[in-house]
């Protein structure tokens, strides 16, 4: 009689072991599965994200040289007519990450800044220079520093820069929609996002 319990007794130890190994790999499989979709996921998004806008702006130039103790003066200037195709991107395969297994968190540790892309075509009209006052290479490129820079703070004024930065939040909610339905929590910087609403309050 002692021996048939001791055999029971063997036996349940054995099938609550081999269940309990089962359980531990087969949560071991999903926890290595979920980090390898959740890769996946980073992967994909990391792509770049291209808010585009179009300019167009009209610039006078006019440049005076004097000649002769200020007797003469030798005159040139143009009509310059801009149209620009500007680019604010985030190149998010520059995004780094850092998973946890072990607490199932997913860290966002940066965000690279954005970048700027200025094109301009430049033309010019009503174009008039004396003999002793031509245009240059210099010139042109002065034109073309002082066009850029016109345009560069139109458009950091302008609403490209806000919508690049939701076109990034919409990205970086992919991210949060899969950690949060998989049990993980996605952060930034140490800081736990908790709803959609916090990715809006970054700063980005």
């Amino acid at each position: 009689m002692r021996n048939i319990f001791l055999g029971i007794v063997i036996a349940f130890i054995i099938v609550f072991g081999l269940r309990y190994c089962e359980n531990r790999k087969d949560n071991r499989e999903q926890l290595e599965a979920n980090t390898a979709l959740i890769q996946k996921e980073l992967k994909n998004v990391g792509k770049l994200i291209v808010t585009e806008g179009s300019y167009a702006q009209v610039f006078s130039y006019n440049d005076s040289k004097d000649l002769m103790y200020g007797l003469f003066d030798a005159r040139k200037k143009a009509l310059i007519v801009v149209n620009a195709k500007a680019s604010i991107a985030y190149d998010l395969s520059k995004v780094n990450t850092e998973i946890d297994e072990a607490t199932k968190t997913v860290t966002i540790t940066n965000i690279p800044e954005p970048e700027l892309s200025i094109n301009p075509n430049i033309e010019y009209y009503d174009v008039t220079q004396d003999y002793l006052n031509q245009f240059t290479a210099t010139d042109y490129n002065k034109i073309k520093q002082r066009v850029e820079k016109s345009l560069r703070k139109k458009i950091e004024a302008s609403e490209l820069r806000t919508n690049a930065e939701n076109r990034l939040i919409s990205e970086l909610q992919k991210i949060y929609i899969l950690t949060n339905s998989m049990g993980w929590t996605l952060k930034y910087n140490g800081k736990p996002i908790e709803e959609e609403k916090d990715l809006q309050d970054l700063k980005l």
